[in-house]
């Protein structure tokens, strides 16, 4: 595949951005890289642990620094954390640097798969209505990407081959 921009990968936790992310690696033998990874990584805590010790602002930003040092490389594709692309800064570099798709999901379908997830950090304390709410919330600027990518009836193998076909008429 030749890429000239990175394929960016954004949408609500859960909704399959790191899985994605991966087989559309192994699919396109492009480098994969997780954003909450590398901070994991360079902070040497989950993101849970550091949202407790650290706290929100602190993960923010320095999920800003790392995320518009990654978007300077060329020939990757990057999965946002949840709340990433929700920064001006790094939605506006995206926009102008990269192709993006969200992977969006009903809100039902994104509720089992986070409501009490002691990983995700912003949601373990939410209720199911609380997180419908953060969902419509964050899905009016998902919805600036791209492309849209409505995942509710497609394979895993479909929403990959979806993006690459959508990345290629660029």
């Amino acid at each position: 595949m030749n890429l000239n921009k990175n394929i960016v990968l954004v949408g609500m936790m859960g909704s399959g951005k790191s899985t994605i992310g991966y087989i559309l690696s192994k699919s396109t033998n492009l480098n994969f890289v997780d954003v909450d990874k590398v901070i994991e990584k360079k902070i040497g805590l989950k993101i849970v642990d550091i949202f407790e010790k650290k706290g929100e602002v602190y993960f923010r930003n320095l999920e800003e620094k790392i995320t518009l040092n990654l978007l300077k490389e060329e020939e990757k594709i990057l999965s946002l954390g949840g709340g990433a692309f929700l920064n001006n800064n790094i939605r506006k570099e995206v926009i102008e640097s990269s192709l993006s798709f969200w992977l969006n999901w009903k809100s039902s379908t994104l509720i089992k798969r986070i409501y009490k997830n002691k990983k995700r950090p912003l949601a373990f304390d939410l209720s199911k209505n609380d997180l419908r709410k953060l969902i419509t919330k964050r899905s009016k600027i998902y919805s600036e990407a791209n492309y849209r990518i409505n995942c509710e009836s497609l394979s895993k193998s479909m929403i990959v081959k979806k993006i690459i076909n959508l990345y290629e008429k660029n």
